[in-house]
C-alpha cells in the first residue's frame, strides 16, 4: 500500500466517523461521545497529512505515533457507543471498528519499521 492509498483509506474512515456522529441522538451522553469520536476519528487523517511533511525521521515517527494514539482512542469510543446502544446501526459501528482495527495494525507496523530505519 502506498502513502496515497493509505491517505485515501484514512479519509474514508474519517468520513464514516462523521456519518456515525451525525446520526447519533441528541442526548447529553450521545453529544459528548459523538464529539469525542468526531475529534479523534477525523484527526487521524489530518495528523497523517502532517506526518507526510515531517521535518525529520524523528518528527515523522512522532506524528505517526499521534495517529496511532488517536486511532486507539477512536476504537475505545466506538466500543463505548456500541455498548451503551447510543447508535442503532450496529453494522456501521462494526464496519468502523473493523477498519479502525486494521488501521491500528498498519500504523503499529509502520512505526516499528520507521523506528528500525532510524537506527540505521
Amino acid at each position: 500500500m502506498n502513502k496515497f492509498d493509505l491517505e485515501e483509506r484514512l479519509i474514508s474512515f474519517s468520513v464514516l466517523i462523521v456519518e456515525i456522529s451525525k446520526e447519533m441522538p441528541n442526548t447529553k451522553a450521545a453529544n459528548h461521545l459523538s464529539g469525542q469520536l468526531l475529534r479523534s476519528g477525523t484527526s487521524v487523517s489530518l495528523n497523517y497529512g502532517e506526518a507526510q511533511s515531517g521535518e525529520s525521521r524523528k518528527d515523522f515517527i512522532h506524528k505517526m505515533k499521534v495517529v496511532l494514539k488517536e486511532l486507539r482512542e477512536t476504537f475505545v469510543c466506538l466500543k463505548i457507543i456500541e455498548r451503551t446502544e447510543l447508535f442503532r446501526n450496529i453494522s456501521k459501528i462494526e464496519k468502523a471498528k473493523l477498519e479502525n482495527n486494521e488501521l491500528i495494525s498498519i500504523f503499529v507496523k509502520s512505526v516499528e519499521t520507521a523506528q528500525k530505519n532510524l537506527k540505521k
